[in-house]
């Protein structure tokens, strides 16, 4: 009997197994040939409800690239130039051409973000701002694709609701929404889900050359 019950438990557990997504390794063949030392950011395209996320969350990207041994080029620059030729939205400035944008800001690479969470969520006891945001690097002379990711952080991480009755639940689920529709509440989040998708570690971007652990990347 005994057996049995741990046969089952194997069983199971490889079950599990086999369901459990893995996570997509990337190869970094095109990313070690290129070794880009300038990036583009461009503004970020916004699929949330939130108008303020495309630059809530464009002028949090700077410093983990910064950091990590790039140039990264001035973003207020870098949304001027476009409405100065005509390119008004995010939208509009994804689907310039690589080679123009090569041209006009001679950067080795260039960074596209969609955002498809920012800011609160009310749901019944409950408010959490969430911050989703997905990014690929591309080199600007080849076209090629370097690196991809994606990453979230939510208010909710550093909650902690265990002795809050109902009633103080709702209190605080409705002030945190009202204090998020007054201020920009998915910036704060935004710079830690920001660096969560672009700080270098295993599956993230490389380091770049202006780092000390240039070359040094683990994956």
């Amino acid at each position: 009997m005994k057996l049995l019950k741990i046969t089952s438990l194997l069983s199971t557990l490889s079950i599990l197994g086999a369901c459990a997504t893995p996570v997509a390794k990337i190869d970094y063949t095109n990313y070690q040939q290129s070794k880009p030392k300038s990036i583009l950011v461009l503004p970020p395209i916004n699929n949330s409800p939130d108008s303020k996320a495309t630059y809530g969350f464009f002028s949090t990207t700077t410093k983990p690239l910064a950091e990590a041994g790039y140039y990264v080029f001035p973003i207020a620059l870098v949304d001027q130039a476009f409405k100065e030729n005509g390119l008004q939205n995010p939208t509009e400035m994804h689907q310039a051409p690589l080679n123009k944008l090569h041209e006009i800001f001679g950067a080795d690479a260039v960074l596209y973000i969609i955002i498809d969470n920012y800011g609160a969520g009310y749901k019944v006891i409950t408010s959490d701002v969430v911050v989703t945001a997905k990014a690929k690097l591309v080199d600007s002379k080849t076209g090629l694709l370097l690196w991809f990711g994606e990453a979230s952080a939510s208010s909710a991480e550093t909650d902690n609701n265990s002795n809050i009755s109902l009633v103080g639940l709702l209190v605080k689920a409705i002030t945190k929404q009202i204090v998020s529709s007054v201020s920009d509440q998915g910036h704060v989040i935004s710079k830690i889900t920001s660096a969560r998708l672009l700080d270098p570690k295993p599956n993230g971007i490389l380091y770049g050359p202006r780092s000390p652990m240039y070359l040094q990347d683990k994956f």
